[in-house]
């Protein structure tokens, strides 16, 4: 039997949304100590179960606000889950907010050694893959700009860059490829297909259906926060396409 880079057992999230508009931090403790704060409780995840073995490309697919994105900072450690567990064998880089692990302050070329230290690699790493993620996120003439000057399409390219020139063992990609032109998505594509011929797991979220069966070789369908199913990407993204 394959070992499985991810399992996700029985995982639930519950969140407390207020109820009302607060508006200092003086009132919120206040309200809190006078047991005056109200909250409305929100099933953003329902005992979701599924397993993704090493090597595969496993799609996310669901209508937004379905969970999706909280489901894949559970697997990333970035969220702990009210109930269940998540298992992950293997190094992790997640793309999962444009921008995540960043300083906007700083330049292209300090994020770059910002973010790999973030994911865990030294400098002296990152110096040594410096040149090939330059070259493939074709900043070379913007690196010493600081990124809050960038377009959502640059960061994403810095920050798709950073992430796969170090050849994690497990790859989340959420949305990343929605963002920027078509010539760089077909370049993203590219490099994760190489990703994956070199035994790279691959979480993949994206809102198009098509792209995902084009991707992935198994998925998960989720709809307000459970998993209606679980399968064949082709198969769970035709159902999808007909609900």
């Amino acid at each position: 039997m394959s070992e499985y880079a991810v399992e996700v057992n029985d995982v639930s999230m519950l969140f407390n949304l207020s109820t009302e508009k607060i508006d200092s931090l003086k009132e919120y403790v206040l309200k809190l100590l006078k047991k005056e704060l109200y909250f409305k409780e929100f099933h953003a995840l329902q005992d979701i179960s599924f397993t993704v073995e090493k090597g595969d490309t496993f799609g996310l697919v669901g209508l937004n606000g379905a969970g999706k994105s909280t489901l894949l900072k559970i697997i990333a450690g970035v969220l702990k889950p009210t109930k269940g567990s998540v298992v992950v064998r293997g190094d992790l880089a997640p793309l999962i907010e444009l921008g995540a692990g960043f300083n906007f302050d700083l330049s292209a070329k300090e994020n770059i050694f910002l973010n790999g230290a973030v994911l865990g690699h030294s400098r002296a790493f990152m110096e040594e893959h410096y040149h090939s993620i330059v070259e493939f996120s074709e900043l070379n003439d913007f690196i010493d700009v600081p990124i809050k000057n960038f377009s959502s399409g640059m960061v994403a390219r810095l920050a798709f860059s950073v992430a796969t020139t170090i050849k994690p063992e497990i790859l989340i990609v959420d949305e990343v490829l929605a963002v920027g032109d078509y010539k760089f998505q077909e370049k993203c594509k590219n490099k994760m297909n190489e990703l994956l011929d070199g035994g790279t797991t691959v979480l993949f979220v994206s809102h198009s259906a098509e792209q995902v069966k084009e991707m992935c070789n198994n998925a998960i369908w989720i709809e307000k926060g459970r998993a209606k199913m679980v399968g064949r990407a082709d198969t769970v993204i035709n159902a999808y396409a007909m609900a």
